[in-house]
């Protein structure tokens, strides 16, 4: 199958060449990321319904610019247009504020709760959303600090002291409840 190769000038002097993106390379993004951009979604939303349409608006959003996205960045262009879509959403509720259903904040350690990666989950809840997303991105998908800036928007310097303020928070709450064993 032809690749189709487009040159763009952005000055006189820089021009870049991307693949442009075809239909076999879109369905092959889709069985290679799908998997992958939904538990990222899942774990920043923790809605099944929500992350799921995250996931399909981020291919939607992928498939109205096929022309547009090189094929070797649309992993970069999912993640990037998923997590903005995120966030979007996140702010809107904010905003909305649901007041008919309160839910209480479990503070203390419960005895219940004894597996670890459920107690890592309650300490991924204490850190800000952007230094979750960064460790999440970083540690459970394995994102490099450049990749990850792309998706976020932020320099690979923010990017490596977010990761690292967040695992300093991660290892002292861990270590807290460490001593409370």
């Amino acid at each position: 199958m032809l690749k189709l190769k487009r040159i763009v000038t952005l000055a006189p002097f820089i021009r870049l060449t991307f693949t442009q993106m075809n239909v076999s390379d879109y369905n092959s993004c889709v069985d290679q990321y799908s998997d992958g951009l939904y538990r990222f979604m899942l774990k920043n939303t923790k809605d099944k319904d929500l992350a799921k349409d995250l996931v399909q608006d981020a291919f939607e959003k992928l498939w109205r610019r096929l022309n547009d996205v090189d094929a070797q960045k649309a992993k970069s262009y999912l993640f990037t247009t998923a997590y903005h879509a995120f966030i979007d959403h996140t702010r809107k509720q904010k905003f909305k504020g649901d007041y008919t259903e309160v839910v209480e904040a479990n503070h203390g350690y419960t005895t219940n709760s004894n597996n670890l990666k459920e107690v890592i989950n309650m300490a991924l809840e204490k850190l800000p959303e952007i230094q979750r997303s960064v460790i999440m991105l970083r540690d459970y998908e394995g994102y490099d600090y450049n990749e990850i800036g792309e998706i976020t928007g932020l320099s690979e310097s923010q990017v490596k002291v977010y990761i690292f303020r967040a695992r300093q928070t991660l290892k002292n709450y861990l270590v807290k409840l460490d001593t409370i064993l």
